[in-house]
């Protein structure tokens, strides 16, 4: 897979002269202006530099998220398997990959998730990760 590097860093540049009007809340699903993954971090498939992730927690601009994926690997430690098919396909939250983000980056609601499974989210992380 070609890497556009160049590409990447003309939109980062663009994201971040913009305002952005958007107000993600916590449990949502939104696509993320992001980069590829590097080396042997979860693959992705490549999709104009964005990617779905679930909103974890909210300090003020500052989002603390989770990535999320429709590709299983047999590895409980990394994955939580959500109840619903948000993707119409089963989907995956990636334990390893929490990270925070500007709001700037955000780009559409996708859905919000259930309550329950978002509380189910937090447990297993604040057991596995925490």
């Amino acid at each position: 897979m070609e890497k556009k590097f160049d590409d990447w860093n003309k939109l980062k540049k663009e994201i971040d002269l913009e305002e952005n009007s958007l107000f993600p809340k916590v449990w949502e699903v939104w696509y993320i202006n992001i980069w590829i993954n590097i080396w042997n971090e979860s693959l992705w498939k490549w999709n104009d530099f964005k990617r779905a992730f679930l909103i974890i927690k909210k300090i003020w601009n500052m989002f603390f998220w989770a990535s999320m994926t429709t590709q299983w690997k047999d590895n409980n430690y990394f994955y939580i398997r959500l109840s619903d098919n948000y993707f119409n396909k089963k989907s995956y939250i990636i334990k390893s990959q929490l990270k925070s983000i500007d709001k700037k980056r955000f780009i559409e609601k996708m859905w919000i998730l259930t309550k329950k499974d978002f509380y189910n989210i937090k447990k297993e992380l604040k057991e596995s990760t925490f």
